[in-house]
């Protein structure tokens, strides 16, 4: 005999920064709504990303300038990392963080289910022996570190974007496999803290999605600060306590370190969920497939942020929450074509990218002009002596509009965001080549930046 179920009106799997703003939403426009979590509110960005790297990219910013001080004239003899107490602040803001995601859900009188959700049919959901149906479901469960396929790797100690942060002591030598950006933030933050690191990446160049020049400047920022990088490495046996079989164009070689990192990729968080069950599909990898309203395969579920594949950023999460209580509470009808996926790298220089790359355009065909420009030529950057990087920026050769652009440099993220600005206003170039903006400040590089347009492609 069947258990009864319990009616809702929407259920959803996770509470990521999709998850937790839906959930309010649909609560406060009168929806009886059930939120399943099986770990810590907020989801990855604010247990496991996001806030605990960010603070500590803090911390080791700290210390890099502490060691930097005699640069300016300062003198700060004896400095010392206090991993303890780099976690302990850690843990604090995050903590602060969860607990004001928990006081807004219980304020709006969502129903909070700890425990592992799993589809037992289209509209049903089973939970701590509960079962649940509802006309609307979402899923919003994530990613997770992928841990690759070595030889030997499962005996050795691992430590991933979440445990690496739990340390008490600074890796004598941290080996860290991947040269993406979760990679390189943990790679430049540990060899702040003291570190010696060696970055291993399979591909040709760091970061592979970015453009030549942009990835030879990381490359050569990383190594200026005493970071070993390994390119067009193909790891391919792992032993002892972190001892790596390496194969580089040059031929083989061992790599031993203290502490091992991995960041080579994420995978879903779907093979839990009974999706078979709802006839929801996936795609080769485990990502929920959606259409640009979000909708996945069986009419009513819904599935949001990193889960369903595409550029895993929380404010493309945000914004699929966005989007989702647009079309189901306000009648609208908003999709995810055309929106822009800025993204901001938290090494240092910071490394801001938003629209189209150098690369991108080229390969679409598009008739472009490059402006490009040295941190070295931004008088904010040289006055606190942070004058490593570029600008560069894409524009449309015929409109004359901006199509991407790329900064690494000082505050990299905030000035990208300024470009994004003029791209969403469709501001010609002309504007923030034009625009009197305040001296001497960073968004002042905008009036200078176009001065070094080059002609067509």
């Amino acid at each position: 005999m069947r258990k009864m179920s319990e009616r809702w009106d929407a259920i959803i799997l996770g509470s990521g920064q999709a998850g937790n703003p839906l959930a309010v939403a649909l609560s406060e426009a009168g929806k009886q709504t059930a939120l399943i979590e099986s770990r810590h509110i907020g989801g990855t960005c604010v247990n496991y990303g996001c806030t605990p790297t960010k603070t500590m990219v803090a911390s080791a910013r700290v210390a890099y300038l502490a060691g930097r001080g005699a640069d300016f004239g300062v003198h700060a003899d004896g400095v010392r990392v206090d991993m303890a107490r780099v976690r302990e602040r850690k843990r604090a803001i995050v903590e602060s963080f969860r607990a004001g995601n928990e006081r807004r859900l219980d304020s709006a009188n969502v129903e909070l289910i700890r425990g592992e959700g799993r589809f037992v049919g289209p509209k049903r959901i089973e939970v701590n022996g509960r079962t649940l149906e509802a006309e609307w479901i979402f899923i919003n469960t994530g990613l997770r570190s992928r841990i690759p396929e070595i030889e030997g790797i499962a005996d050795v100690p691992l430590l991933d974007n979440e445990s690496v942060m739990e340390l008490d002591v600074v890796p004598k030598h941290l080996l860290v496999l991947g040269g993406g950006y979760v990679g390189l933030e943990f790679a430049q933050m540990f060899r702040r803290f003291g570190s010696w690191v060696t970055v291993i990446h399979r591909g040709g160049q760091l970061l592979d999605r970015e453009d030549e020049d942009v990835a030879a400047e990381v490359k050569k920022i990383l190594e200026e600060d005493g970071i070993k990088v390994l390119l067009n490495a193909k790891t391919t046996r792992a032993s002892g306590a972190v001892e790596l079989q390496v194969e580089v164009p040059g031929g083989k070689r061992t790599v031993k370190g203290s502490h091992l990192l991995v960041a080579a990729g994420r995978v879903p968080n779907t093979e839990a969920l009974g999706l078979e069950a709802a006839g929801i599909a996936t795609d080769e990898r485990g990502f929920v497939r959606v259409n640009e309203f979000l909708e996945t395969t069986v009419d009513g579920v819904y599935a949001l942020g990193d889960v369903k594949g595409g550029p895993a950023f929380t404010h493309i999460s945000y914004d699929d929450f966005r989007i989702v209580k647009a079309n189901l509470l306000d009648g609208e009808s908003r999709t995810t074509r055309g929106r822009f996926v800025p993204y901001t790298i938290y090494i240092d220089p910071q490394f801001g990218r938003v629209g189209l790359s150098e690369n991108e355009a080229r390969q679409l065909g598009r008739e472009i002009r490059v402006a490009k420009m040295p941190m070295s030529s931004v008088a904010r950057a040289l006055e606190m002596d942070e004058t490593r990087g570029f600008m560069k920026i894409v524009v449309d050769a015929k409109t004359e509009r901006i199509l991407g652009a790329a900064v690494l440099g000082l505050e990299g993220g905030e000035i990208m965001s300024m470009i994004e600005i003029a791209m969403m206003g469709g501001l010609k170039y002309t504007a923030l080549r034009d625009a009197t903006l305040g001296h001497p400040t960073l968004a002042e590089s905008l009036n200078n930046v176009f001065s070094n347009l080059e002609g067509g492609a």
